[in-house]
């Protein structure tokens, strides 16, 4: 089992957030969020970047690895939600000053890590093929990005273990060390990308078996460091042991949230298929626009982070009207945020999209989808918050089903209706439109629901059965 290491009152890793001022706290917190946000980008940017430029069919092989991420993210983000559910447990226990509750959280997440990953790459090879089929990839297109799609999937534990790995430090209000790991898997990745494929010429082969050795070194170095320094606790795998109602309550929690990236994946893969069918330039230029726009809502993604841990410590200790400010104090860094970086990217958008490719037609499709976004990623900011702040609470159901309204009754009909009447591009404008309804939903919760008294009740209860 997972043992304590020091005082069990003491908080000797991470951040106390039950305590000091809610915008700093959340600002220092996620500081080390986005540059790790930052370097996973770079993961994707730089296999992008990597065989659109010296893969033997650039454009082909650009379109494969943009095309094959939605199902890879589909299937792996369903079951990823239970370790995400484990680590908002942690940050409640964690808040609550019950270290008990946290290594046994610990324990029980990474026994669900080794049962399910075998699982998962079995299943995820065997309809490889079959999925991106059914999405109307392009025939040049389909061999690469199935290869992608494969080997990824083989590599699901070495994902899954690095995500957990990070998960617990930040359910413990360490966003540092997660940081770590990630800045040695990122070098890893980036060297390894250019020997397979600049040297061996493994095209996108190359680019997906980097990904999976560079995660597969993180997560068993993240495992060693956690157990070298031993703060809070110390991981021996021989001697996990399970806990019913940790789990339970991490599928409660984590079901919804793994449901809500779910959902994403399959409005993603919809999209995908209205996407491919405009051909591969289009399909390229989606796809390198895409890396540039997710380096873009970075922020907001962190400070999302950063607002759940903020939220699950602070109703583990019961104060209530202190997340009430945090979740201000998170807005309005969010919002400020956003708006700053849409100033910033746009009018370099054009020689951003020449990272990916010199192709003009590639460029200009790339340029066509920022310049229907990035102006209105202040609205996924404030989305963004205010579910993670529900999430924090325990209250996972809520932004599921948001994401659920949001994306199959307004994002994909919208994206159709929009390709159908004004062509191309401008299906793209379906993105904020979705966005808005998610707010409307999401904040009618917060503002209205009694939200943070049943997260509190529930954890009492917790607390008596254990």
């Amino acid at each position: 089992m997972a043992q304590v290491t020091k005082k069990e009152n003491k908080r000797s890793t991470g951040i106390d957030m039950t305590k000091g001022n809610p915008t700093r706290l959340i600002l220092f917190f996620a500081l080390p969020l986005l540059a790790g946000n930052i370097l996973q980008q770079l993961y994707n940017m730089v296999d992008s970047m990597v065989v659109g430029n010296f893969a033997a069919n650039g454009t082909a092989a650009l379109a494969a690895v943009g095309t094959a991420f939605p199902v890879i993210f589909m299937i792996i983000s369903l079951f990823n939600g239970v370790g995400q559910g484990a680590t908002i447990l942690i940050s409640q226990y964690y808040g609550a000053n019950d270290m008990r509750g946290v290594k046994r959280a610990v324990d029980t997440v990474y026994i669900f890590l080794f049962v399910v990953s075998i699982p998962i790459s079995i299943i995820g090879v065997l309809i490889s093929r079959p999925m991106l089929i059914l999405m109307k990839t392009p025939t040049e297109t389909l061999p690469m990005a199935v290869t992608y799609m494969r080997i990824i999937f083989i590599g699901t534990l070495a994902s899954f273990g690095y995500n957990i790995n990070s998960g617990i430090l930040q359910g413990l209000g360490d966003s540092k060390r997660p940081l770590l790991f990630l800045v040695i898997s990122t070098v890893v990745n980036i060297v390894l990308d250019l020997v397979f494929v600049i040297v061996f010429h493994w095209d996108v082969a190359g680019v997906a078996w980097a990904t999976v050795m560079a995660q597969l070194f993180s997560f068993l170095f993240g495992v060693y460091y956690i157990n070298k320094r031993g703060d809070i606790f110390q991981l021996s795998i021989r001697n996990l042991e399970f806990d019913a109602y940790i789990l339970k309550e991490a599928i409660r929690i984590g079901i919804p949230t793994g449901i809500q990236n779910l959902l994403f994946s399959l409005a993603s893969v919809a999209l995908q298929g209205l996407i491919n069918s405009h051909g591969s330039i289009f399909m390229a230029g989606f796809n390198g626009a895409t890396k540039i726009d997710a380096f873009a809502f970075l922020p907001l993604v962190s400070f999302s982070a950063a607002i759940t841990t903020y939220v699950g410590q602070n109703i583990g200790a019961g104060l209530r009207d202190r997340v009430n400010k945090g979740v201000k104090s998170a807005l309005m860094l969010t919002i400020g945020v956003s708006l700053g970086i849409a100033v910033i990217l746009m009018p370099i958008r054009g020689l951003l999209m020449r990272l990916f490719s010199q192709d003009p037609g590639v460029i200009e499709a790339g340029v066509q989808y920022l310049n229907r976004v990035l102006p209105f990623y202040f609205l996924l900011g404030i989305l963004f918050i205010l579910n993670g702040a529900l999430r924090g609470a325990g209250e996972t159901f809520v932004p599921m089903i948001g994401s659920l309204i949001s994306m199959w009754l307004a994002r994909v009909p919208a994206a159709y209706i929009l390709d159908h009447y004004f062509g191309g591009a401008n299906l793209y404008f379906s993105y904020p439109i979705g966005w808005v309804l998610g707010i409307v939903i999401a904040a009618s919760y917060y503002l209205k629901g009694p939200w943070k008294e049943k997260a509190i009740a529930r954890l009492r209860t917790a607390e008596k059965a254990t």
